[in-house]
C-alpha cells in the first residue's frame, strides 16, 4: 500500500506527512494543492467543489491512505476522501467539521480534542534517532574544530508574526561573540529562505570566521549535522517545525525571542519550556540535563493503531 500526501507545496508541510508516514513505515507520494482562481483569495473550507478549484489529482492504484495538511489541504484531502472512500488522516487543525476526517494530529497549541483527535506538543517531522546518527558521522569532522564544544544556531526570519531583521542581528551577533570569546565554542550557523539578506550580513560581520561557520547555501546542506553534532542549539522563536526537530535531539534547546506575537507559538514554546526542553536564549552558555522530545513517533503509532494499518 501506498500514501498520498495532500497539500499545499510547502517544504514544512511536506516534511510533517512524510515524516509521519514514515515513522509508520509507509511509503507516501506527494499531491501538491493549487488552488486556482477567485477561491486563491477565500478559505477553501468555502468551496463547494475543493477538487475543480485545485490542479487534478491522480492517485495511484495501490493508494490506500490520504494524509491532508493544513487548511487547504484538509477541504480539498476531505473532498477526495468523499470521493474515493479512501481513510484520511488530517495534519494541523483544519478549521473544519472533524467529523470529516478518520484521525487528525493537532499540536496542544491547536486546542483540539475529541475522539478522533491525537495532540503533539511537537510539530511532525522525519528528523530520527538513526538519521542523526548517520549525520554525526558524516559532519562531525568538518563541524567541529578540535574539542571545541559546538553550538547550532537556526535561524529563521520573518513570516507575519515575527520579525528578524538588522537589529535583532546586531544583538545576537554581539551575544554570539561574546559566547565564543568567553568560551570554548565555535559556531554553526544556518538561515532559512526567510532570512533577511541585510540581517545574515550582520551577523557575518559580528562573527570570527575562524571560530564560526555560515552556511551560504552552496554545497552539502549542514542542517541534520548542525542538529546531531551540537553541545547545544539556539533556535528563533518564528519556527515551530525547527524547534521541534532541535527538541528531537541531545541537546539543549535555546529560544531566541524575537519582535512579534502569536499566542499558538507562545503556548507551543511554553509546553516545551514546562517538560524542561527549551530555555530562552540569554547570550549564555549554560548547558543543562535534557531529554529527547518528539512525539511524531506516538503519533505513528496511533495512526497505524486506530486506523488498522
Amino acid at each position: 500500500m501506498s500514501v498520498a500526501i495532500i497539500a499545499e507545496d510547502f517544504a514544512g508541510m511536506r516534511a510533517q506527512a512524510s515524516g509521519l508516514v514514515e515513522r509508520a513505515g509507509l511509503e507516501w507520494h506527494f499531491h501538491p494543492v493549487r488552488i486556482g482562481g477567485v477561491w486563491r483569495r477565500i478559505p477553501t473550507r468555502f468551496c463547494p467543489d475543493p477538487l475543480r478549484a485545485t490542479a487534478p489529482i491522480v492517485l495511484p492504484g495501490d493508494t490506500r491512505l490520504l494524509v491532508s495538511v493544513g487548511g487547504t489541504g484538509g477541504a480539498v484531502g476531505a473532498a477526495l476522501k468523499k470521493r474515493t472512500g479512501l481513510p484520511l488522516v488530517q495534519i494541523q487543525n483544519p478549521r473544519m467539521d472533524a467529523a470529516r476526517f478518520d484521525l487528525i494530529v493537532a499540536n496542544v497549541h491547536d486546542r483540539m480534542a475529541g475522539p478522533n483527535v491525537v495532540a503533539a506538543r511537537t510539530a511532525l517531522h522525519g528528523v530520527t534517532p538513526a538519521k542523526l546518527s548517520d549525520a554525526r558521522i558524516l559532519w562531525e569532522s568538518r563541524l567541529r574544530t578540535g574539542k571545541k564544544a559546538l553550538l547550532s544556531v537556526l535561524i529563521g526570519g520573518a513570516n507575519g508574526r515575527f520579525s528578524f531583521g538588522v537589529n535583532e542581528a546586531a544583538t545576537l551577533g554581539a551575544q554570539l561573540a561574546g559566547i565564543v570569546r568567553t568560551q570554548d565554542v565555535t559556531i554553526a550557523l544556518t538561515p532559512s529562505r526567510r532570512t533577511d539578506p541585510a540581517a545574515l550580513a550582520v551577523l557575518r560581520e559580528a562573527l570570527d570566521p575562524s571560530r564560526a561557520m555560515i552556511w551560504d547555501g552552496q554545497g552539502d546542506n549542514p542542517y541534520l549535522g548542525m542538529l546531531a553534532c551540537a553541545d547545544m542549539i539556539a533556535v528563533t522563536t518564528d519556527s515551530v517545525s525547527m524547534i521541534s526537530e532541535a527538541a528531537a535531539t541531545t541537546a539543549p534547546v535555546l529560544i531566541i525571542d524575537l519582535p512579534g506575537r502569536s499566542r499558538r507559538i507562545r503556548t507551543f514554546v511554553e509546553t516545551l519550556a514546562e517538560a524542561g526542553r527549551v530555555r530562552p536564549f540569554t547570550g549564555a552558555w549554560e548547558p543543562w540535563a535534557i531529554t529527547p522530545l518528539d512525539d511524531t513517533g506516538r503519533a505513528a503509532d496511533e495512526m497505524r493503531r486506530r486506523l488498522a494499518l
